[in-house]
């Protein structure tokens, strides 16, 4: 009980820190959309499911889109979606998840180490065994230059079905900035 706890309590902070980070660069003069400050992210993860979805799958196979915009020479804030394929183990169904969110990434340098959190909702596609989806978070760690990004995840979606708990794995993705310029 208290691990659920703990990890309500993670998610919620994550949320919290993304809303207040959108609050404060809503007070800011609008920032112009132009080919210097936004881009396309496209990319892959691989991750390894924990908890629960460790009885049910092996792997975890996934691909990122993300549209961002640098509102500031350090911190980027989009919208994030993709989708991610888990591969079942031994009698176990075919299932995948598609999370529909926003993100919020602080870059100290121009290239160099991030940390960012995705959060939103994630639906589950191909399985009525495993339920329906729930509210997903993603903080992240990585490396990053303008053309591309490295990183390590945890990826946790917190269901509140009867089938429920936690779909949860750690991995690592990259993902590719298509510039507009």
């Amino acid at each position: 009980m208290k691990r659920k706890q703990l990890t309500n309590q993670a998610f919620f902070l994550t949320l919290l820190v993304m809303v207040s980070t959108s609050a404060v660069y809503a007070q800011q003069r609008a920032t112009e959309i132009n080919p210097m400050n936004s881009w396309i992210k496209a990319g892959i993860n691989v991750g390894l499911p924990i908890g629960n979805l460790a009885d049910q799958s092996s792997i975890a196979l996934g691909a990122d889109i993300k549209g961002q915009l640098m509102s500031t020479p350090n911190w980027g804030l989009g919208l994030a979606s993709g989708y991610t394929h888990y591969f079942p183990k031994d009698e176990q169904e075919n299932f995948g998840s598609v999370p529909i969110g926003i993100f919020a990434r602080y870059y100290p340098a121009s290239q160099g180490f991030f940390v960012g959190a995705d959060a939103g909702y994630s639906f589950q596609t191909g399985s009525d065994l495993n339920g329906n989806g729930g509210m997903y978070a993603r903080p992240q760690v990585g490396y990053h230059n303008r053309l591309w990004n490295v990183f390590g995840f945890y990826n946790g979606i917190f269901r509140k079905d009867t089938n429920g708990g936690i779909m949860q794995y750690v991995g690592i993705g990259t993902t590719f900035n298509i510039m507009f310029d």
